[in-house]
Parts: structure tokens; C-alpha cells; sequence
């Protein structure tokens, strides 16, 4: 496959994502249906469409990067049980995060070494992007980086993939998107006429291949 560039989600691609232990405390701090209709997760951790305009506008407006992580988390405190601090709730949204395997950077930077391209874009916010960014030193691995909270426009929208390739000046037919969702995959393709799959190690066997 000829590709000169490859561009990377971030969440449950790079980085693993536990989202059922993150539903498991917040349900003990705000209950099952609340979990449903303020965080738009299910038991299982699928999304699902949240009951309440509000609290669908709430993780909307922090995933773009409208509000601050500050009246985030005290906009989660008004839905949990008396006494539930904002230190906890912070916690269980970090919850969330679970391991960044070494070799899947390791596997980056070769690719860098060998000509290619890597961008990452990633649909995130402020108190999931900040310690994984320090921790890992991600700006090292990738050419050009776009995330969500920053640019206040998300994936699967259309303006996003325009933007990503108009900024990064993507050539599209020599492009593979890494994306674990399949709407992601579906807009990058019809957006932007990537090539996609949903994993590193797929994308290894296109790569190979």
C-alpha cells in the first residue's frame, strides 16, 4: 500500500481505555440512571444518548473545549450523592484511563524513522489529555497533533477532517486513519478519502502488506 502518512486516535488506540471501571465509580457516586443520562454511558460502557439536553450539552461543551475542567467537574458534583467532593469525581473521570503500552510509541517512532508521516487526532479533553501529554511526551511521536478540547470541533463532524488535512497538508490518497470507532472511521473516509482500520496491529498488516 502506497502511504506516506498515517493519522492516529488516541483513545483505545494508543492509549487503553477502562471505561466500565469510570462507569463503576461514578455510579457509586451518582447512581445507575444518572451515570445513563448526565455521562451518556451505559453499564457495559457504550454511549448512549443522554436523556437530558443539558447534560448532553455539559459533555459536548467540555469535549470541545467550551468550559473549564473547573466547572466541568463542579456541573458532575450537582448529580452526585450529598458529600461527594470534587477530588473523587475527578478521580473516577481519570478512571478512565488505563495503560499506554511502550511499543505501541516504539512502533510510532519507527515509522517516523522510516519516512512516514504521523498526526494525531483525537476527540479529548483537558483532564484526560493533559497527563497523558506530560507523562508520555507525545508531542515527540507525532509531526502534527489535533485534539478536540483545542480546535472546539470533534469527530465524526465534517469541519474537522477538512481542517486536520488543510492544516497538516495531507495528501488523502497516500493516508491511513487509525480509529477504534467505526462513525470515525466512516467520516474519515467520507470526509477526508483516508484509508482506515481500527487498530495498530491492522494497521501493521496494511503496512506490511
Amino acid at each position: 500500500m502506497d502511504v506516506n502518512t498515517i493519522v492516529f486516535d488516541l483513545g483505545g488506540v494508543i492509549i487503553n481505555l477502562n471505561v466500565p471501571r469510570c462507569v463503576g465509580n461514578f455510579k457509586r457516586m451518582m447512581g445507575e440512571a444518572n451515570v445513563r443520562n448526565v455521562l451518556g454511558i451505559d453499564d457495559e460502557g457504550e454511549g448512549v444518548v443522554a436523556v437530558s439536553a443539558a447534560t448532553k450539552q455539559l459533555m459536548h461543551d467540555y469535549e470541545y473545549g467550551n468550559i473549564s475542567t473547573d466547572d466541568f467537574l463542579k456541573s458532575l458534583q450537582e448529580y452526585c450523592y450529598a458529600g461527594t467532593t470534587i477530588e473523587e469525581i475527578r478521580a473516577a473521570w481519570l478512571s478512565m484511563l488505563d495503560e499506554l503500552p511502550q511499543e505501541r510509541l516504539d512502533y510510532i517512532a519507527a515509522l517516523r524513522k522510516k519516512g512516514y508521516r504521523t498526526v494525531l487526532l483525537s476527540n479529548s479533553n483537558a483532564l484526560h489529555w493533559d497527563p497523558i501529554w506530560e507523562q508520555y511526551q507525545l508531542g515527540s511521536y507525532f509531526d502534527a497533533v489535533f485534539a478536540s478540547h483545542h480546535l472546539h470541533m470533534a469527530k465524526p463532524n465534517q469541519e474537522i477532517f477538512e481542517h486536520v488535512v488543510r492544516e497538516a497538508k495531507i495528501d488523502s490518497a497516500h493516508t491511513i486513519y487509525v480509529d477504534d470507532l467505526e462513525k470515525n472511521r466512516k467520516a474519515g473516509e467520507q470526509f477526508a478519502g483516508w484509508k482506515t482500520c481500527e487498530s495498530i496491529e491492522e494497521l501493521k498488516l496494511k503496512i506490511e502488506d
